[in-house]
């Protein structure tokens, strides 16, 4: 009985050791989110349409603005119905004005909503395909908002690797010399 017993718990401890342990990483969602090219390349685009629109609205409030004031300069001397008819004229264009702003900026919203969406859903798409690629159980995800790993060794943290390959095999570091040989320049050219 003592030999059966010996047997059985050698042959526990010899399975228990013969399963795979676990790979796991995490990655900061956040960072490699708002590093990825891509997302660098969108948010450029969607402020420098948003700066456009902006601008070609401001010249429009400021040519309504020169009209409202050439009208309060006449307004003494036209008629009771004339003032009416063309205050009624200035209230429907600054309406209109309006409601173009609105609707211009609700495009701009939605357009760079759409598309941060379609990066985000790119990136977890790849994070997903990196985790089966290399073998991994688990990748965790953090958030600067929410963490979901309170601690992890540095080694498990795959975020500047997942960063490195999104970006087309450029690390952090290199882009962090690319960066600081540019502005290197652009002192000196100053």
């Amino acid at each position: 009985m003592k030999k059966f017993l010996w047997i059985a718990g050698a042959v526990l401890i010899f399975a228990s050791c013969n399963q795979q342990i676990e790979k796991t990483g995490f990655v900061n969602n956040t960072k490699v989110v708002s590093d990825f090219k891509e997302m660098k390349v969108a948010q450029e685009k969607w402020t420098k349409r948003n700066n456009e629109v902006r601008a070609e609205l401001e010249e429009k409030a400021k040519q309504f603005q020169i009209e409202v004031q050439g009208y309060q300069m006449i307004q003494k001397s036209m008629t009771k119905a004339n003032r009416e008819k063309k205050e009624q004229e200035l209230m429907a264009k600054q309406q209109g004005l309006q409601q173009e702003q609105q609707a211009k900026m609700q495009q701009i919203q939605q357009g760079s909503q759409v598309e941060i969406d379609s990066i985000i859903n790119k990136v977890m798409d790849y994070v997903e395909e990196y985790g089966k690629k290399n073998g991994y159980t688990y990748i965790y995800g953090n958030t600067d908002a929410s963490k979901v790993i309170l601690y992890g060794k540095e080694e498990l943290d795959l975020t500047d690797k997942i960063l490195e390959e999104l970006n087309g095999g450029e690390s952090i570091e290199e882009k962090e010399k690319d960066s600081t040989a540019v502005e290197t320049k652009t002192e000196a050219k100053e």
